[in-house]
């Protein structure tokens, strides 16, 4: 048997084209109750609470967390939780979003009319336009589907798939509606790569005080060797009488010198370090500080203040460590 007539992979491609049809049809179907949906949240005062039951229920709690991420604040709430103490969670300022593919399911059609009673604004997510849901609901977002990819049309799966891909549409039409850009999306994700890239500033890594390599101005090419071994950032910056930056001395400037026919031990750093040189300030993104250190094959950077004086220093070291890469 040739892996084209594998019977897995034939159910495989079906499944998979089973449900993309269902989104496509999905499309067609976003009409003005989804233009309703958003100005709903976009001017609750509240929160969204998102609620379902079984596969809806895991849909919805997905649904919720991606709203939230996306800046517009959501939780979940179990409708089966909901009628036991959990309804005190909503309040009057909340717009609630349901998920049924029925439409019918018991637990959530108990406790929509209290949700109704108290104030709360309803938006149902259904598979059924005539349900009970869709007609409590202020707005109804369409979620159905011809059939489902289970061949028996019984396991919930282009229903789960369709909704799903309603909710990712409703909250990143929220989304760029809010103007939520990527440093917003950060704060929500202090703890992933995108968040230390977008909120870690140069201040937050570099080396400060004592640990700053330095030397003054008319030092020698030995003196400020052993700062740079002291100090282990691979650099020296070199100050004038006001203690401000006026060159700095690398490795590879180190290497580049031994090229020359000079005095090693009594050279003055002045006669070899780099008088054109970049450098970043605390405020500045460490990875900004990062971009420049690669695009002008940079191994570290002194930072500096408004009146050229050092304040800090780090290496390519302190980025990898800190995770910006």
């Amino acid at each position: 048997m040739t892996e084209s007539d594998n019977p897995y992979l034939a159910v495989a491609q079906r499944t998979i084209d089973m449900e993309v049809e269902a989104i496509r049809a999905l499309r067609e179907r976003l009409n003005g109750d989804f233009c309703r949906a958003c100005d709903l949240i976009l001017n609750c005062q509240g929160r969204v609470i998102v609620t379902g039951m079984g596969k809806s229920g895991h849909i919805a709690n997905k649904i919720a967390a991606t709203l939230a991420s996306t800046g517009t604040p959501a939780f979940f709430v179990h409708p089966g939780e909901a009628s036991h103490g959990d309804l005190g969670m909503i309040t009057s300022a909340d717009v609630v979003l349901a998920l049924s593919n029925s439409g019918n399911t018991s637990e959530l059609v108990t406790i929509l009319p209290l949700i109704k009673r108290m104030g709360a604004k309803l938006i149902s997510m259904t598979g059924n336009p005539k349900s009970t849901m869709a007609e409590l609901a202020d707005c109804n977002l369409d979620s159905s589907v011809t059939t489902e990819a289970c061949p028996l049309n019984l396991a919930p799966t282009s229903s789960t798939t369709a909704a799903l891909v309603l909710g990712d549409a409703l909250s990143i039409a929220l989304l760029e509606a809010r103007g939520f850009s990527a440093e917003d999306f950060a704060f929500s994700h202090p703890g992933g790569a995108l968040g230390r890239r977008l909120l870690l500033k140069v201040s937050d890594i570099m080396h400060t005080g004592e640990q700053i390599p330095t030397v003054k101005s008319g030092a020698t090419l030995k003196e400020s060797l052993l700062e740079m071994t002291r100090k282990g950032l691979g650099m020296t910056f070199v100050l004038d009488d006001q203690d401000k930056i006026c060159g700095i001395f690398t490795d590879g400037d180190l290497r580049r010198t031994l090229d020359k026919p000079v005095d090693l031990h009594n050279c003055s750093i002045d006669d070899v370090m780099t008088t054109k040189f970049k450098s970043a300030k605390a405020e500045m993104l460490a990875a900004e500080a990062l971009s420049l250190m690669q695009s002008k094959a940079i191994g570290g950077l002194p930072v500096v203040d408004e009146n050229l004086q050092v304040v800090g220093a780090f290496n390519m070291q302190d980025i990898l460590r800190a995770g910006v890469i």
